[in-house]
């Protein structure tokens, strides 16, 4: 088995009621109209079933201006995401790529921003020789041949579709936190992940195995990625998070997606990729929320990429590298109150949401959909885990801790070599006999 190689990928969805009069006499008649008043009648009831009608008519005619209303929010909020493009790219999943000017991109309406303009790459940490080669492919739309120019970022549009698709106006473009309080109690995350604690970490770097997991609903999401997080878990956390998804709700539908995500507040703000103000982008050939391409495929061709989160000990910001060379951006430590400073865990690993009734089980996949236990090709994989520490060295993570939520829905299996580094598998079809 081969696992040497590595690159930035390498192999290894008009009513109207007529009124009556009745003239009445002395006669026999008088019983029978009176039995006929007591005595339920189809006249009576088509009466309440016009009124029933006719209340439904009110609701249907409230209804389109809630709809109305809906539709200007949601256009206010696209308009404040989708910046003026100088050029524009059809990419063949049929996402539109938006190339912006650099300095009007959304991270600037940010209070925190306003006015300022990209900044210019740090430099690598210590200890960093990456061997990953180059790649143009890395994402799909590359494959259009078309590029955006120099002065200008490259951005996903976001259509009235895609914010249709959230369950509401409110959390769309955001993630939905297992310690924050949901009407809808069944939704639940659960991950296969390993972590490092109890020291300061300028830095995470990683490689990723790239696959297309089946996600049963539309709302779940199944991911791999890295966190960097800072302050108490469930209570405060500041997390900067990178890596690949596949999020039918998010995206339309289920390729994998390379992704971003932070959060100041426990998750009550931030976004994923740039769908607030935030991620100050720099690079001009890599798009946030963009298609993986090509991934693995079981028992065949093996693609990943790598990536490090580091904070430039100059600036003090947190950069994202793709590698080799690729810098796309970075989050300002302005951002942030813990994460001004070091972070206190890493974590690397898969996460799922599940939002299956009580008592079952999502079918929604992690990594491959298989096993840990059936290794290279087949299960999903992250390798060459490292940390950098406070003399801004880039070394291997020491004393990694795995957990999974629940090992027969998800596992997860680590080990040490000298050509992956540290390393594990991960992952799982979800829903099967063990977790039903």
């Amino acid at each position: 088995m081969d696992r040497g190689t590595s690159s930035s990928f390498c192999r290894a969805c008009p009513w109207r009621l007529s009124s009556f009069k009745i003239s009445l006499s002395p006669s026999p008649i008088i019983p029978i109209l009176l039995l006929f008043l007591l005595v339920p009648s189809p006249f009576f009831c088509h009466v309440r079933s016009l009124k029933t009608a006719d209340s439904r008519a009110t609701n249907r005619t409230v209804q389109p201006e809630d709809e109305l209303q809906k539709l200007k929010m949601i256009r206010a909020r696209l308009k404040d995401i989708n910046k003026p493009p100088v050029k524009i790219i059809q990419s063949p999943d049929g996402d539109i790529i938006d190339c912006v000017l650099s300095h009007q991109q959304p991270a600037f309406d940010h209070p925190l921003l306003k006015g300022q303009k990209p900044l210019d790459p740090p430099k690598r940490p210590n200890g960093h020789n990456s061997t990953a080669t180059a790649t143009e492919t890395l994402q799909l739309w590359r494959m259009s041949g078309e590029a955006c120019p120099e002065g200008t970022v490259p951005i996903r549009r976001t259509s009235e579709a895609d914010m249709l698709r959230a369950s509401s106006f409110q959390m769309f473009g955001k993630k939905v936190s297992r310690h924050l309080t949901t009407d809808d109690s069944s939704i639940a995350h659960e991950y296969a992940a390993g972590y490092v604690s109890g020291d300061q970490y300028y830095g995470a770097r990683a490689s990723i195995n790239v696959w297309a997991p089946n996600v049963a609903e539309q709302n779940e999401f199944s991911l791999a990625q890295l966190w960097v997080n800072g302050g108490t878990k469930g209570v405060d956390v500041n997390t900067i998070e990178a890596g690949w998804q596949t999020f039918p709700q998010l995206y339309g539908d289920s390729n994998p997606r390379f992704f971003i995500y932070w959060t100041n507040d426990n998750y009550q703000s931030g976004c994923y990729n740039l769908l607030c103000a935030g991620f100050v982008q720099t690079n001009n050939r890599f798009v946030l929320g963009g298609t993986a391409n090509p991934w693995s495929l079981y028992n065949a061709g093996q693609f990943e990429f790598t990536l490090m989160v580091y904070k430039d000990p100059v600036s003090g910001n947190w950069w994202l590298l793709v590698e080799p060379m690729i810098w796309v951006g970075y989050w300002p430590s302005v951002l942030f109150n813990h994460l001004g400073g070091p972070a206190n865990i890493v974590d690397f690993g898969g996460e799922i949401l599940n939002s299956s009734p009580s008592g079952s089980h999502t079918s929604t996949q992690m990594g491959s959909g298989h096993f840990a236990g059936e290794g290279f090709e087949k299960a999903a994989y992250f390798r060459n885990l490292q940390v950098v520490n406070g003399n801004n060295y880039l070394i291997p993570v020491q004393n990694l801790q795995t957990w999974a939520d629940n090992s027969n829905c998800y596992d997860i299996q680590g080990g040490t070599t000298d050509a992956w580094g540290n390393y594990f598998f991960y992952g799982g079809p979800g829903r099967n006999a063990g977790c039903p």
